[in-house]
């Protein structure tokens, strides 16, 4: 693998924050966005209903993850593909931020886990209240988009993957030998060649 000259920190920058950026997004979907209290058939009972990320939008943790391919293949390709790449990770950091803004304040995936807990279709929610879970992703959708700038703005100067992979002296290698010359006077030479299947009476 060879490597171009390139500047150290954009490129260290994009990589920490993009990676960081991925992780933190794909650890808030996995947590509580929003809770309530369902009502239930049966008087005064109430069920305590919660809504995940995934429950309320699967918007952020697809595009972490097309965000994170992203980064890894600004490096595999060269010229106008790794603009195009930088501008899918940067699309991926600004649509992570705006999904997780517009989930922080949802409340129908909290209207559907009620309705599923109370087994009533139009199940009412009160007490609604939202965690920060929905703000954490969008801060991780911030530096997905920070990547992905920093990708546009210094990634041609970034070091590429290059496809040649040749062993020194492969060449040379792949070159049949020719046979050393046997001595006729030593029979025991005579034998080493038969056996490697040369023609011991052969002229070099």
């Amino acid at each position: 693998m060879t490597y171009q000259s390139a500047s150290r920190a954009p490129l260290a920058a994009a990589l920490l924050s993009g990676a960081l950026g991925a992780a933190v997004v794909l650890v808030a979907a996995g947590r509580t966005w929003a809770e309530g209290e369902a009502a239930t058939p049966v008087a005064d009972a109430v069920l305590h209903v919660t809504a995940g990320g995934r429950d309320v939008t699967g918007v952020p943790s697809a595009l972490a993850i097309v965000g994170l391919a992203a980064l890894v293949a600004v490096f595999a390709v060269r010229r106008a593909g790794r603009t195009v790449v930088a501008a899918l990770l940067t699309l991926c950091g600004i649509g992570v931020i705006a999904a997780s803004a517009l989930g922080a304040s949802d409340t129908a995936a909290l209207d559907d886990q009620a309705a599923e807990a109370a087994g009533l279709t139009d199940a009412a929610v009160a007490a609604v209240s939202h965690t920060a879970w929905a703000w954490v992703s969008l801060a991780g959708g911030v530096l997905l988009l920070c990547a992905g700038l920093l990708a546009l703005r210094y990634g041609p100067g970034w070091p590429a993957m290059s496809g040649r992979y040749e062993r020194p002296g492969a060449g040379a290698a792949a070159r049949p030998r020719r046979a050393a010359p046997v001595d006729p006077e030593r029979p025991e030479e005579l034998w080493k060649a038969l056996d490697r299947g040369e023609d011991p009476t052969r002229e070099g």
